[in-house]
């Protein structure tokens, strides 16, 4: 991708990306399906970068190519179910996946249409009626902020995060706010971190404007470390999300 350089280079890279994500975030039927298999921590861990290859194999053998995106995603928060396989636009969620189970769904679903129930996620199968990720229990009351594009959006292609809304923020801030207004907001928000101190992160960003006035270039480090027990910080936003 070319370097963006104005809004409206941004806005027509959003508008091309839409297309694409809105099969997993609208259910939008453009005749492909996505195949969506977790690459976080958990799911890695119990073999999920083996399901994508054998998935590359069996569509490419089904000669399903053109009609099958395979994109690899963030963590969705079920890591006990790992490693997990949603197929959109219908949100249908496979769960602890293996590689065997893989040419029967390739074959059955993605080529033909019919869920392998067997495979599915218990909670999702009601006889004929088969329920979407986003309306088991785990998932249906969740209202995601800072994880909302995790396991929605490969963080290896930054046209999905422009999707998104990436970047938009970013372009607010460079055009039209002053330092001050963008501490300011930080503060209001009542942001903080998540260690055991709490500590507000406008008033780290305070900090690094005001304690070495005249320095020509300022670095603020990101410690998305989760030593402490219980602790939720950034990694999983770091490993699934496209960050700036």
């Amino acid at each position: 991708m070319n370097m963006i350089k104005t809004i409206d280079e941004l806005n027509a890279v959003k508008a091309a990306a839409a297309e694409v994500v809105n099969v997993r975030v609208n259910g939008k039927d453009t005749g492909v399906k996505d195949v969506l298999v977790c690459g976080g921590t958990g799911c890695t861990s119990s073999g999920s970068l083996k399901i994508i290859k054998k998935l590359e194999e069996e569509v490419e053998k089904n000669g399903l190519k053109d009609k099958v995106n395979i994109i690899k995603t963030g963590c969705f928060g079920l890591c006990a179910l790992g490693p997990i396989m949603i197929v959109y636009p219908e949100g249908t969620f496979y769960s602890k996946m293996e590689e065997e189970h893989i040419p029967e769904i390739v074959e059955s679903h993605l080529k033909n249409g019919v869920p392998v129930k067997k495979y599915l996620y218990a909670e999702t199968v009601d006889g004929d009626n088969i329920k979407s990720l986003n309306d088991t229990a785990f998932y249906a009351k969740q209202h995601r902020v800072a994880l909302r594009n995790c396991g929605m959006i490969s963080p290896e292609h930054i046209e999905e995060y422009i999707a998104r809304d990436g970047y938009q923020a970013l372009y607010k801030v460079l055009t039209s706010m002053s330092q001050d207004d963008v501490i300011n907001t930080i503060l209001a928000s009542g942001l903080r971190g998540r260690g055991g101190a709490g500590f507000p992160t406008g008033r780290k960003w305070q900090l690094a404007k005001d304690l070495v006035k005249d320095a020509d270039q300022k670095f603020v480090c990101c410690n998305a470390d989760e030593g402490d027990p219980g602790a939720f910080m950034d990694r999983s936003v770091l490993e699934g999300d496209r960050i700036p």
